[in-house]
């Protein structure tokens, strides 16, 4: 087994907990949301040589911490209904721990986040399909004051 750590996301708060090879915490520790606070997890989760990250899809508040973890980490994201299916503790403390031991063991199924290139050319087209409404509406507007007029 190697080191593994679980991040239980909430909309103000990552809770981080690290385990070692044996199982055992390295460090649980409480950080913030904002940017420089989620570079300072990164930059704690490289120093202690952990190579795997798990956290659950809590909302949309994965999303900033998944763009900063995706380069220097192996990354898991876990649908928290599967997690409740698991049998355990449920704190937050715990719940880390939990979900780290379970990473460890490889008994997480996965859920499915397109790389970087796909993410980028799904943005792409919901621009364009805005900017297609916007100007079909322009269109439309135009075409009723010429007959109107």
């Amino acid at each position: 087994m190697e080191k593994a750590c679980c991040l239980d996301v909430h909309k103000e708060s990552v809770f981080a907990c690290i385990l070692d090879e044996k199982g055992e915490k390295i460090l649980e520790k409480r950080y913030g949301t904002l940017t420089p606070d989620l570079i300072a997890l990164r930059d704690e989760l490289v120093e202690h040589g952990c190579g795997r990250v798990a956290m659950e899809n809590t909302s949309i508040y994965w999303m900033p911490i998944w763009h900063i973890l995706d380069s220097d980490f192996d990354l898991t994201l876990v649908n928290p209904y599967f997690i409740s299916q698991l049998p355990g503790r449920k704190s937050d403390a715990k719940d880390a721990q939990w979900i780290a031991e379970c990473l460890q063991k490889n008994s997480l199924k996965r859920s499915f986040v397109a790389n970087n290139i796909f993410r980028r050319i799904g943005k792409y087209f919901f621009c364009r399909g805005n900017l297609l409404v916007v100007y079909h509406t322009g269109y439309k507007k135009t075409q009723c004051f010429v007959y109107f007029s």
